[in-house]
């Protein structure tokens, strides 16, 4: 299974759309995601046996997304994931809310 389809299936049931690095539709929440990063985890015998993957998650909300960012992190940590970081900001050229959240996954 491809990291994507794995965050994709993960958080689409929690019913807004996901999509990868961009969106394009009109719902006024929304996630969209993308891997930052992917470096060796573990090598043995001159051989890369994971790899950690960094993955930022992006929510976009007209309104209070605080459930929905709880949503997330349980939901990704619960195929595997974890936090590494959060940070909150308000883009003021289209009015809406935007929480980043980091995650890694080794596979």
């Amino acid at each position: 299974m491809s990291l994507n389809k794995l965050i994709m299936d993960t958080l689409s049931p929690l019913g807004v759309p996901v999509s990868f690095q961009r969106y394009t539709g009109t719902a006024t929440t929304y996630i969209t995601f993308f891997e930052f990063n992917q470096q060796s985890a573990l090598n043995a015998d001159d051989s890369e046996q994971n790899t950690q993957h960094s993955i930022q998650v992006d929510i976009w909300s007209k309104g209070d997304y605080t459930n929905l960012v709880q949503q997330v992190k349980n939901a990704l940590n619960g195929v595997g994931f974890f936090r590494t970081s959060e940070a909150e900001f308000y883009e003021d050229d289209t009015k809406i809310y935007h929480k980043v959240i980091r995650f890694n996954y080794v596979s």
